[in-house]
C-alpha cells in the first residue's frame, strides 16, 4: 500500500483519467459529502464482502474515509485478499474539504 496526496487525486481528476475510488466510510458521513467513489464500508471489506470490486484486483484501488485511518486498515485488507496497487488517500474526506478551503 502506498499513500496519494489530496493534491495528486485531484490532479488526475482533472485529467479525466478514470479511477476507481473507494469509500470506506458510513452511509451517514456519506450523505454529508463524497467525491463519487464506489461506496463499500469498512465493516464489509473486514467481512469480505468485496464480490462489487472483485474486478478491480489487478487494478488501481484508491481508499478513502473521513481521515484516513480507516481507509489504512481497507487498503491492508484488499492487499491480504489479492488487490495489487492499494493507495491510501493521505488525510481523507478532512484533507479533502480543507484543501477546498485554500
Amino acid at each position: 500500500m502506498t499513500n496519494i496526496t489530496v493534491s495528486e487525486l485531484k490532479l488526475r481528476l482533472n485529467q479525466e483519467v478514470t479511477l476507481n475510488l473507494l469509500d470506506v466510510r458510513e452511509a451517514d458521513e456519506r450523505a454529508e459529502f463524497n467525491i463519487g467513489g464506489t461506496f463499500l464500508p469498512l465493516g464489509q471489506i473486514l467481512a469480505l464482502q468485496t464480490e462489487d470490486i472483485e474486478d478491480w484486483k489487478n487494478q488501481e484501488v484508491i481508499c478513502y474515509c473521513r481521515s484516513g485511518n480507516r481507509s489504512i486498515q481497507a487498503a491492508m485488507m484488499l492487499e491480504s485478499l489479492g488487490f495489487s496497487n492499494v493507495k491510501n488517500l493521505q488525510g481523507g474526506m478532512q484533507s479533502w474539504q480543507e484543501n477546498e478551503r485554500k
